[in-house]
């Protein structure tokens, strides 16, 4: 006899009693344009199986965009042919209420994020064997899912590379091992890849979503003003990355959207360094690039200072260039623009400042109009449709303005990144009230 079904949600992903982080419209609706995608098949999304040993539990982002709910061992079905949604679960009263969640909140999934059906787990394969008849399209992301701090593109590569194409390992990831046993179960049926798809669904924020992230920006604010009014001489890394932690999670976040990256001396090269095996000294330079991750959505934030909170003339010089560069940007983003456009406009402000924008270390910011890559629930988030230079801003689009320019040979790097909302007029900065000016910098750091 089958146990007692319910749906698992656990406080992280309620904003309240009885709440999800959003509102059921909006999980609704999400699946609603999915479906529009798909009107000849069904997507199916398998959400994260319990960690080993004692390590939190996270579900994947795919699953959370489309149903709210941290619970281990999901099978979601929406269906684009019938427009419905079956939720596949099987969990026990005593697991529920051993996670110290109220009953009612167990019983009624669909009260909350309106999915149609709900249906123990192993009723999956019959269920499926039923709507493959019909010879309906099979659709499963072939990318890697997405757990905290994971980006899927990434994660994918990194898969292959050290399982697929290893010669003494040779395993499929977890996503192409399902589609391989998709085909095999259901040869009459097609499979294809939805990450596009959803991806594409994720690039463009709601209001709800932008309201999280506006409280991540907070939150990535907080850690960074005081991670940079604890820098100093003779002041550890380490310290320094365990108190940026410390805030983000202070301050309401689940964890970090990555690891906190400091770059400092011989170690300005190495963009995504996470070592922390210095103690700052004198005339050092530091690069913090670092974020929350909140409610499943997260926030990149960088900024450049100098350890003892003086900058010196050629550290000035290099500093006020790139944050010219990125008043620029932040000023042009706007509906209808495209960031090759905007990197025009970094030309045209270096040729009005006696600058030469051939010079090598303009290229990649001229032609990107700054590092820019999307932001959502992953730090590069929906990188499957993102276009580039020639990507067009729109309306709810959430995206980096990274201005990243190092100079190894004198250990000084300057990168200066905000995560900026495009608006209908122009654009909000999420990282808004971090110090930007060389003198901003100097009065936020006299202080500490």
């Amino acid at each position: 006899m089958k146990s007692i079904l319910f749906i698992l949600m656990s406080s992280i992903a309620l904003s309240g009693f009885g709440q999800l982080t959003f509102e059921k419209s909006e999980y609704s609706a999400r699946r609603e344009k999915l479906m529009d995608k798909i009107p000849d098949g069904m997507v199916i999304l398998r959400g994260a199986p319990l960690p080993p040993g004692d390590s939190p539990f996270y579900q994947f982002n795919n699953l959370m965009y489309f149903t709210g709910m941290e619970v281990p061992n999901l099978i979601l079905i929406i269906d684009g042919v019938h427009r419905t949604s079956t939720l596949f679960l099987t969990i026990s009263v005593n697991e529920a209420k051993g996670e110290g969640i109220p009953v009612d909140l167990v019983q009624d999934p669909g009260r909350f994020n309106g999915i149609e059906k709900i249906m123990p787990f192993d009723d999956f394969t019959g269920f499926v064997t039923g709507q493959a008849k019909n010879q309906c399209i099979l659709y499963t992301p072939f990318n890697a899912e997405e757990l905290q701090g994971e980006v899927s593109a990434e994660k994918t590569q990194s898969l292959k590379k050290s399982m697929s194409k290893d010669e003494w390992d040779g395993r499929l990831t977890r996503e192409l091992q399902f589609v391989a046993r998709l085909r095999e179960k259901f040869p009459d049926n097609e499979v294809k890849d939805c990450s596009a798809f959803i991806s594409d669904l994720r690039k463009i924020k709601s209001k709800a979503e932008i309201d999280v992230m506006r409280e991540a920006g907070r939150i990535g604010r907080e850690a960074h003003l005081a991670f940079i009014k604890s820098t100093g001489v003779g002041v550890k890394e380490w310290d320094l990355a365990n108190l940026f932690e410390f805030t983000c999670k202070k301050e309401g976040a689940q964890g970090l959207a990555y690891n906190t990256i400091i770059m400092s001396a011989e170690n300005i090269p190495y963009g995504h360094y996470h070592r922390y095996n210095r103690t700052l000294k004198e005339g050092d330079f530091v690069v913090l690039d670092a974020g929350p991750d909140y409610k499943y959505y997260t926030i990149d934030f960088s900024t450049s200072f100098p350890a003892n909170g003086k900058f010196t003339a050629k550290q000035k010089e290099l500093y006020e260039l790139a944050n010219g560069i990125r008043e620029v940007c932040v000023h042009r983003y706007k509906p209808g623009i495209t960031l090759r456009q905007v990197g025009q406009d970094i030309k045209k402000y270096l040729q009005d400042n006696g600058y030469n924008p051939d010079e090598q270390r303009f290229k990649g910011l001229i032609s990107y109009g700054g590092y820019n890559h999307s932001i959502g629930m992953a730090v590069h988030d929906g990188m499957g449709t993102f276009h580039g230079p020639d990507e067009v801003l729109q309306e709810g689009f959430v995206f980096a303005c990274d201005i990243n320019m190092m100079y190894p040979d004198i250990e000084i790097g300057i990168r200066l990144e905000d995560t900026v909302v495009v608006t209908k007029n122009g654009c909000e900065i999420l990282s808004a009230g971090l110090p930007r000016t060389v003198m901003e910098v100097e009065k936020t750091m006299s202080g500490r």
